[in-house]
């Protein structure tokens, strides 16, 4: 199943403007496709990816094993106590998690983010954001609802991932685009965390 993933995860990274030194923390890592996105635009950050599935972390692993600095992989759910031995991350990536997850478990996931996200830094959510029209509503029902159920995917499609951000403690959310492709609507929506 295609959802346009090189398109908008190239668009991701850029709209995260990477700098030296930032710090990276991606929840629900997955593979490593973000890792290597973040190496092809920038080798001046630190990278840490985190994903329960141990399988998926192995080839994230191997994936990223010439990336220099290599890039962290754990094997877990997130946690805020998990990443105490790192320093604050600059910038956090959720990408394609939190439709798979039902309500309570988003609002920890974004609550989590927001406690270790460092005082004025940004999170990105890249997942099934709200499914506007006709085609995109039924692509979602006909492929992700059928996939992964409809109570956990169905706040998304709501258009409640902002909602969720802004109850979580973030501020100046903003959904920054929207991909429309053969499987619903994938949105990047932007949030900082009041601070400087």
């Amino acid at each position: 199943m295609t959802t346009r993933e090189r398109v908008w995860r190239d668009r991701l990274v850029r709209y995260m403007a990477l700098g030296e030194g930032d710090v990276i923390l991606d929840i629900g890592s997955g593979t490593g496709n973000l890792a290597l996105a973040i190496a092809r635009h920038s080798r001046d950050v630190r990278y840490l990816g985190f994903d329960p599935d141990e399988a998926a972390t192995r080839i994230a692993r191997t994936k990223t094993a010439q990336i220099v600095p290599p890039p962290e992989f754990r094997v877990g759910f997130f946690a805020a106590s998990a990443i105490d031995d790192w320093p604050s991350p600059s910038k956090i990536a959720i990408c394609l998690v939190l439709h798979q997850v039902g309500l309570k478990e988003k609002a920890r996931l974004l609550r989590e983010a927001r406690q270790v996200l460092a005082p004025g830094g940004k999170l990105y959510v890249a997942d099934y954001g709200e499914q506007r029209g006709r085609l995109m509503r039924l692509l979602f029902r006909l492929t992700i609802q059928q996939l992964d159920g409809v109570q956990d995917t169905q706040p998304n499609a709501d258009g409640l991932l902002p909602v969720l951000m802004r109850e979580a403690g973030f501020c100046d959310v903003r959904e920054l685009e929207t991909f429309r492709t053969p499987t619903g609507a994938i949105a990047i929506i932007e949030a900082r965390k009041p601070g400087t």
